[in-house]
């Protein structure tokens, strides 16, 4: 009998734990640990509100789709260009087509009392926007993605007299000189296939797990033309000083990190780091590098790729990084596939096809597809970058189909029409690791994770 008793006074105190842990909100704002890092979704995952029908398509559908939006993401890229060497310049005009690469979305909360929004991730861009509630012309997707300025207690405009209004390219005033003290800092520009938008500069109180940041400046969304804006915020994680990091850099000291989940992780979700506590203590570092011609990008030095042993003969000026040009290779939260330059994706393609028993059929981007009984064949790709070696696990260098009979090498040439002296480490390679950018050190850290 006190042998039962003690069973059943165990099980009592067990239960409410097993209770709290099936009940608990997994699509909550903060982490399950109480640690202040953010949810980094796929958009297609269950937490998602722009995911439409999101089980009924396969993983190598989702990410053929998500790549064929690629080039638009590289154009975006190559515009990156400043007008002066230290100054960061966010080309608005480009915005349409870098938020229809949109494929990880963080919660963040605006305003008082706070409203939910859902915010594109973004490492090359310096703006913070979104949608506002009234916007015409807007993406009705989801409604629930758009602030209410009238709902906050603590919303403002910026003026014309601000600061914030010269920091980057795009934003204006009213002709009339001088402009009246009241003027709002707003835009009005063009993007992509005929379309514009306008909207005004403002500030609130934005919320990141438990962190509080006051009078952040964002732009509010007003009106669109022409294609509708998609209905996603963005979350511009750029070296630009209208950026969140160069706005939070007495709280954060210029780090943050993030793992990105599988786009197979339909149920689980990433998360966001911000600041230098909690990042991991076992990570290797390479140092970052800065274009005065793209200074918005974080830029690596990749000096070789290895296809299994063999290190891939390539000519080294098509890796060699130029702060001039903007040549070089890049790391990138927006752009799925791992894209080279030309020459160099050749020679990796062909060194991975010696490897692998054939015959190699086409698929969308992916021009090495192969039979999946042939995987326990394929060999692991790694990027060499000074003081730091990455050799890609196979589910970042592979995709497969879903019913397993094709396996593709994730990765392609950049196209003719882009430019094609950026090589660009993707999304898809970045999946399940901890990439940690210390922008005060300029140095990129990588480390294993399991982000799902």
């Amino acid at each position: 009998m006190a042998s039962s008793s003690l069973h059943f006074f165990f099980l009592a105190l067990l239960l409410p734990l097993t209770l709290t842990t099936a009940t608990r909100d997994t699509c909550a704002t903060a982490a399950p640990d109480g640690s202040d890092d953010l949810s980094i979704i796929p958009v297609n995952a269950r937490c998602s509100p722009f995911a439409a029908n999101p089980t009924s398509t396969s993983v190598m559908d989702t990410v053929l789709h998500m790549a064929s939006a690629d080039s638009h993401r590289l154009a975006y890229l190559s515009s990156l260009v400043a007008d002066k060497p230290n100054r960061t310049s966010v080309p608005v005009a480009s915005a349409n087509q870098l938020l229809h690469t949109g494929n990880y979305v963080v919660r963040a909360r605006l305003g008082t009392p706070p409203q939910l929004m859902f915010m594109v991730l973004d490492t090359s861009n310096d703006a913070v926007w979104l949608p506002c509630s009234g916007c015409s012309g807007c993406s009705t997707a989801a409604t629930a993605a758009y602030f209410n300025p009238n709902s906050s207690s603590t919303y403002s405009t910026v003026s014309c007299s601000a600061a914030q209004c010269t920091q980057a390219r795009g934003l204006t005033c009213p002709s009339s000189s001088p402009s009246p003290p009241s003027s709002v800092c707003s835009f009005n520009q063009s993007y992509g296939g005929g379309s514009s938008f306008s909207a005004s500069l403002v500030q609130d109180t934005l919320t990141l797990a438990s962190d509080v940041i006051s009078n952040f400046s964002f732009g509010c969304i007003n009106s669109a033309s022409g294609n509708s804006l998609p209905p996603q915020g963005l979350m511009g994680l750029g070296r630009g000083p209208t950026s969140l990091i160069s706005q939070t850099t007495s709280l954060y000291s210029g780090v943050f990190s993030y793992c990105l989940p599988s786009f197979r992780s339909f149920y689980f979700s990433g998360s966001l780091k911000l600041g230098p506590m909690g990042q991991p203590r076992s990570i290797r570092y390479t140092p970052l590098l800065r274009s005065a011609h793209r200074p918005s990008l974080y830029y690596v030095n990749l000096t070789g790729v290895s296809v299994g042993p063999t290190q891939v003969p390539v000519d080294p000026t098509y890796l060699t990084f130029d702060s001039s040009s903007g040549a070089g290779t890049i790391i990138d939260s927006g752009t799925v596939i791992t894209r080279f330059v030309q020459p160099v994706y050749e020679a990796i393609r062909d060194e991975f096809r010696s490897q692998v028993k054939g015959p190699f059929s086409t698929l969308g981007a992916f021009d090495t597809c192969f039979a999946a009984d042939s995987d326990n064949l394929a060999p692991k790709v790694t990027l060499h970058m000074t003081s730091l070696d990455l050799k890609l696990p196979v589910e970042n260098t592979l995709i497969h189909s879903s019913a397993g009979t094709l396996a593709c090498l994730s990765m392609a040439g950049i196209p003719l029409n882009a430019n094609a002296v950026l090589n660009v480490i993707a999304n898809l390679q970045q999946q399940n690791l901890r990439i940690l950018f210390d922008v005060a050190n300029s140095r990129l850290g990588i480390a294993t994770e399991a982000c799902n």
